[in-house]
């Protein structure tokens, strides 16, 4: 007998995952699974799924480690950056643990040095992103990711085929598709669930390590919110909120309850956490699926792509699509590309959308959260007067 479940308890579930996902993956390494772990949204999990192995996000977004890292990393550095070192060098990631290869990319300086550190003790393979949207640029990527498949093929003795790459393809699509379809329904006014709730499942899905069942959890998540949404006292209206910026998640999770606490609700995230990765899907028309790859992945507007008008179309769809009253941006220190581009990111929300913004620069500790709860009463008390 099937046991309907409160959606509170949904959404426990799905915070706690990366919790009750470790020994899943012990299971799965157990079983001769390969494991690839990876820090970065860039990361083409369709080759990974296509050899038969797991790929699974890294732990990165804890104050704990921080510490540990900052006994051989420089203090002043991204603190995503100290996070994910520290987990890894006192081997306090089970997931980092089980993974037989960890994937890294080109994107930013500081992540580059700590592969080259981490590849001391960790089979690390590195992929070469290019900085600028260009086609030369594109053309590099999708040889970059070519040159993965011959990698995994000749650690793991395996033959990928295109076959197994577009089938891989169907079914991350139909896992972006399902979430996707899950956080539009923040589209409603007053919204159906709070911002932490849709960012719990948004983040705990990562965890979820049965990639065909996912999407028919999420459906399901999605039906049973939109249901009770029509049979129940709808919740009171709060001004509407945009996440942008860095990766949300773990610990700057500070920043989303921060909001919430006075009187706001976050409709939308835009990070990595949220759209930015799950808004395009790979063109599985494309008979060129190393092509059509390349173009999904290479075009996610991230800031440290130069020029990044795709961040900017994103963040205007979705001001727009989710009637939005006010765009925080998320900031960690030391993550420059993010605090540079946040100069146009401020004029264009400005300017063209006539909304207001507002920056925060934070880390994991919980040091300044009596500070960002000033900083967010104030800035929601604005948006209630407009």
């Amino acid at each position: 007998m099937n046991i309907i479940k409160e959606l509170p308890e949904i959404f426990e579930e799905f915070a706690e995952q990366k919790k009750q996902s470790f020994l899943t993956i012990k299971e799965f390494k157990e079983k001769g699974t390969p494991i690839i772990g990876a820090y970065c949204s860039y990361f083409p999990r369709e080759i990974a799924i296509a050899m038969g192995a797991v790929p699974v996000g890294l732990c990165s977004s804890s104050e704990e480690t921080v510490q540990i890292a900052e006994s051989i990393l420089p203090k002043n550095i991204c603190p995503l950056i100290k996070s994910s070192y520290g987990y890894a060098i006192s081997d306090r990631c089970p997931y980092f643990h089980f993974s037989d290869l960890v994937v890294g990319e080109t994107t930013c300086d500081g992540k580059k040095k700590m592969y080259e550190m981490m590849a001391e003790f960790k089979d690390v393979f590195v992929m070469e992103l290019p900085n600028i949207q260009s086609e030369k640029g594109l053309e590099l990527w999708k040889q970059e990711i070519i040159r993965l498949r011959h990698y995994l093929e000749e650690k793991f003795q395996v033959v990928i085929t295109e076959d197994d790459i577009k089938h891989a393809i169907q079914i991350e699509n139909r896992r972006r598709i399902a979430l996707k379809r899950l956080y539009e329904v923040m589209k409603l006014d007053p919204v159906p669930i709070m911002g932490m709730e849709l960012l719990d499942v948004l983040y705990g899905s990562k965890y979820k390590l049965n990639l065909e069942k996912v999407p028919k959890e999420l459906d399901a998540l999605t039906n049973q919110i939109l249901e009770e949404y029509e049979e129940k006292p709808k919740k009171e209206h709060r001004p509407r909120i945009l996440i942008t910026g860095c990766p949300i998640g773990g610990d700057s999770k500070k920043v989303v309850k921060a909001i919430e606490d006075n009187g706001g609700v976050v409709v939308a995230f835009e990070n990595c956490t949220g759209a930015k990765v799950i808004d395009k899907l790979v063109d599985e028309n494309n008979p060129d699926v190393y092509d059509a790859i390349a173009k999904k992945y290479f075009y996610i507007g991230c800031a440290i792509m130069t020029p990044n008008d795709n961040r900017i179309e994103l963040l205007g769809r979705m001001i727009d699509d989710f009637k939005v009253d006010g765009v925080v941006e998320m900031i960690l220190s030391g993550c420059h590309s993010v605090q540079m581009e946040s100069i146009s990111v401020r004029n264009f929300v400005n300017e063209e959308k006539h909304i207001p913004y507002l920056d925060i620069v934070t880390d994991y500790s919980q040091g300044d959260i009596g500070q960002l709860n000033t900083r967010m009463a104030a800035f929601i008390e604005m948006l209630r007067m407009k």
